[in-house]
């Protein structure tokens, strides 16, 4: 540390914890909750603002004309963000919460779109709330087909986890006895609305049983949690992305962070940057890290006996790899080879829909923050495809509204009346990818490209392989099908952008393991070079599956922190 270092390092009373986290979203939240509770003094380091629960809402109660542009993007918007405006996530409503392209740039050797949300709670506030467990289905997937590496955890050892997060998350679902998809512990499930129900009689006759349509598992209060009396239920407002003011659905900030700061255990410090973890070769331990004051420059080093890396898969491995020594020159973890390859996401952009004749005279209540499902049908009972894995998809049916028709195409009083009604139905639904771990898919450091402060960027070098774009065609055949037999008209479907990244599920690149010389953590979510760093973000994943992650990582979380605590009882650590 050099002379301007020392000189801006708090003292040691000032900085010593039990316990570092590193990230303030859907890992992040879990793991200071579960250690603030269990006793530990933490401190939770965010890269970037702070946001207060309802207080930071400021777009939350706002009605579309409310917006200067009704929600949509502007050409500086465009040329400020080249990333973010690939997709959806480029609106005014809800801008400040995506990282920014020019501030925080990366390396595409491939292109990869990365959208990041800094600020305390993460993407926990953007995220999807989409919540389904794994089965054995997944967990074994690798070594039954011969990819990667196995996974050091069945499903009997995340079961019990799964249920104690599900219980403080809250999941609203509906049990359907599914192997490959088990049931949760659930609040009341939201309703399939008419068009939905008979659809899915439909495919489940058509089908013989053997694919479904259920409603979706989101993580949504719908009925009181007598844990969480800060919590209400979910409002039907479909606006989560601008924050919850009534804690409907999970978040830090509604959920983990309200539980950690009522132990007194909990310290939280925005605008900081992790650099690099702090380590002694002689005892083989992490003694902190060191973090750059995102505002002032200034660099400060925090103590800890355990360190919890949440700061998102990309970010977590820049972590690790900026944090190189002598001993490991290719950063913390890396002495198997394996830090930063086997990045992965959902592949998207397959879709089919069709109209809905009939049902003209029913509608269905407020604005549902939730579709329908498919779970993966291929690949399990018996059907051997040419490619591995599978795929599932996500929905709805809904009718059209008063935007549905240009006013220059007609005029006249009847045609303006006939808008204040409902229109047609319609059926519609994408599919999420299952995308094998590869090697050539990976990150690293480039050491020629700078960010706002001065740090190395990470270069990604990722894209679809043989076994996603074989995939990708069956996702359209299958999605064609099954929209046929639900009953629609004039069924249509397509194969679009399936750029990777734009699943926002990034997963991989400090993978678990059995074995040191293969992966980058055992099976309790320790880096296998350094015991007491715990890593438990999406870069643990040792496959994908097809089902959105977050209810993975928030049981991984829950379950590695016990581990910690015991481990530090047992003076291990």
């Amino acid at each position: 540390m050099n002379d301007h270092q020392q000189n801006n390092t708090t003292t040691m009373q000032e900085n010593e914890f039990d316990a570092i986290v590193v990230g303030s979203g859907i890992s992040g939240g879990w793991a200071a909750k579960e250690l603030c509770e269990k006793g530990l003094k933490v401190i939770v380091l965010e890269r970037g603002k702070d946001v207060k629960h309802v207080t930071d809402y400021k777009n939350a109660m706002k009605a579309p004309w409310e917006f200067p542009h009704r929600g949509s993007r502007t050409q500086k918007m465009i040329e400020d963000y080249p990333v973010l405006k690939r997709d959806y996530p480029l609106n005014e409503t809800n801008l400040d919460w995506w990282a920014s392209d020019k501030d925080s740039p990366y390396t595409e050797v491939k292109r990869f779109d990365w959208f990041r949300g800094y600020q305390v709670g993460g993407r926990s506030l953007l995220w999807g709330r989409q919540s389904y467990r794994w089965s054995d289905f997944d967990f074994e997937g690798n070594v039954r087909d011969g990819v990667g590496v196995d996974w050091p955890v069945r499903y009997k050892d995340i079961e019990s986890w799964y249920t104690y997060v599900e219980k403080f998350a809250g999941i609203s679902g509906s049990r359907e006895g599914l192997p490959q998809l088990p049931d949760s512990h659930f609040l009341p499930a939201m309703e399939l609305n008419c068009v939905e129900r008979d659809a899915s009689d439909r495919i489940k006759k058509a089908f013989g049983g053997k694919r479904s349509l259920i409603i979706g598992r989101v993580a949504h209060a719908t009925a009181a949690l007598a844990h969480s009396p800060g919590r209400g239920t979910c409002q039907f407002r479909n606006k989560c992305w601008l924050g919850c003011p009534y804690g409907g659905y999970f978040s830090t900030q509604a959920s983990t962070l309200p539980a950690a700061m009522a132990t007194g255990n909990l310290t939280i410090r925005p605008f900081s940057i992790v650099t690099r973890i702090l380590y002694d070769k002689d005892t083989k331990r992490a003694t902190g890290v060191e973090v750059l004051d995102a505002e002032t420059n200034q660099t400060y080093e925090y103590r800890s006996k355990i360190v919890f890396l949440n700061a998102s898969t990309l970010n977590s491995t820049w972590v690790l790899m900026n944090s190189a020594t002598d001993v490991w020159p290719d950063g913390l973890g890396s002495s198997s080879g394996q830090l930063g390859r086997n990045l992965m996401d959902h592949h998207l952009g397959v879709w089919a829909s069709g109209d809905v004749d009939g049902y003209a005279d029913q509608y269905y209540y407020g604005n549902r923050p939730n579709g329908f499902y498919i779970p993966r049908f291929r690949n399990l009972q018996g059907d051997k495809q040419e490619f591995l894995r599978g795929f599932g998809y996500q929905g709805a049916a809904s009718r059209t509204g008063w935007s549905r028709e240009v006013g220059e195409y007609s005029i006249g009083a009847e045609y303006k009346d006939a808008l204040l009604e409902p229109g047609p139905w319609r059926i519609g639904m994408g599919a999420f990818g299952e995308m094998l771990p590869d090697e050539r898919n990976r990150v690293t450091l480039d050491k020629t490209r700078q960010d706002k402060w001065g740090l190395n960027v990470l270069a990604i070098d990722c894209e679809l392989r043989e076994n996603e774009n074989l995939m990708r065609q069956d996702m359209l055949n299958a999605g064609l099908e099954i929209i046929e037999a639900s009953g629609a008209k004039n069924v249509t479907g397509g194969i679009g952008d399936g750029t990777p990244g734009r699943g926002i599920h990034e997963m991989g690149t400090a993978r678990m393991g059995h074995d040191p010389k293969t992966s980058v953590l055992n099976k309790w979510n320790q880096v296998w070079d350094a015991p007491n760093v715990f890593v438990t973000d999406g870069s643990f994943m040792t496959s994908a599956a097809c089902q959105n992650p977050s209810l993975t990582y928030m049981a991984f979380t829950a379950r590695a922190a016990d581990h910690a605590v015991s481990e530090l009882k047992k003076m291990n650590l």
